[in-house]
């Protein structure tokens, strides 16, 4: 049985990539969040009294 050690490191460089993009991407989303959540709870929505 013939490995293509080529084919195997290139696989490998590829699923080693899209890992470290999708933690990244997970990273940025995360602070994205905490910082949507902070403006919720500092600035709330105002709400027409006439609309009750």
């Amino acid at each position: 049985m013939d490995i293509h050690y080529l084919t195997a490191g290139l696989v490998l460089i590829a699923v080693l990539a899209l890992v470290v993009y999708l933690i990244r991407r997970n990273s940025k989303d995360r602070r994205k969040l905490q910082k949507d959540i902070t403006r919720a709870e500092l600035k709330p929505d105002k709400h027409n009294d006439d609309e009750a």
